[in-house]
């Protein structure tokens, strides 16, 4: 089973995808308790929702699943939202705070940088690769970082999450520009929309985003009600609804990256 995949193209945009994978290897998924096998905490046809929509884009894409290890987490443990109920870097409960593990199976500190070597920094080994490989032919890369958690989890947020969920922590890592475009054109969408609210940015986000450098990342939150039928088992694409977030997804894409080819020139 690979890691990841490379889907290579000729454009400035790097889509990362480290949520949307739902393998676990035996030995580890023997481990899980029932909760666990349910694998709910995936971002469902992440990879899906995004195919083709940019056509020139680069495409990082993890297929192991974050209870092995979360690929949108720092590798040192540290918590991205301090004093906020959430998940760690190889997680012990899932969103609802209900435990994943058979009972005296939570995986241990040398098993977890077993994990962190096998899964975690491969992913972003290519992921790293990739926007180097851009910013050498343009002068800048842009991670748009591709996420979707059900819309209610009492245990992470209150009420209903917004539809669409824009995450620079703060404005640090993404020029100023490419950040009001990309919500400009979500704030103009049927969808609701929030900048930098309770989802600012993972790891990842935080840590590719350097706009001094060139490097600018931005994540996107979905609410997982935009695409699917019914946030439930089993999870199922719903094309109609997928079709009309596509086409916003595009626009707000193709804007982002006019943006950067201007600010670049």
């Amino acid at each position: 089973m690979r890691v990841f995949d490379v889907l290579r193209g000729d454009g400035p945009i790097v889509l990362g995808q480290p949520h949307g994978g739902t393998h676990v290897p035996e030995e580890i998924a023997a481990r899980l308790n029932v909760n666990g096998h349910r694998l709910a905490d995936t971002d469902w046809h992440i990879n899906r929702l995004y195919e083709g929509l940019l056509g020139d884009a680069t495409v990082v894409q993890s297929h192991i699943h974050r209870y092995v290890i979360d690929a949108n987490r720092d590798p040192a443990g540290v918590s991205l939202y301090p004093g906020q109920n959430s998940t760690t870097l190889v997680p012990l409960t899932d969103f609802d705070g209900q435990p994943i593990w058979a009972e005296g199976q939570e995986p241990s500190e040398d098993e977890i940088e077993e994990r962190r070597a096998a899964y975690h920094a491969p992913y972003h080994a290519a992921l790293e690769e990739e926007l180097q490989r851009v910013k050498a032919k343009y002068g800048f890369a842009v991670l748009f970082d591709c996420h979707s958690i059900r819309s209610r989890i009492p245990f992470l947020f209150d009420g209903t999450l917004p539809d669409m969920n824009i995450g620079t922590d703060g404005g640090a890592t993404c020029a100023s520009e490419i950040e009001a475009i990309a919500h400009e054109f979500c704030a103009s969408s049927p969808y609701s929309t929030v900048l930098n609210g309770r989802f600012r940015g993972g790891w990842a986000t935080r840590h590719y985003g350097r706009p001094a450098e060139g490097l600018h990342a931005i994540q996107m939150e979905l609410a997982q009600s935009t695409y699917l039928t019914t946030e439930a088992p089993p999870w199922r694409y719903d094309t109609e609804k997928a079709a009309r977030l596509r086409r916003w997804l595009r626009d707000t894409l193709d804007a982002i990256q006019d943006i950067a080819l201007e600010i670049a020139s």
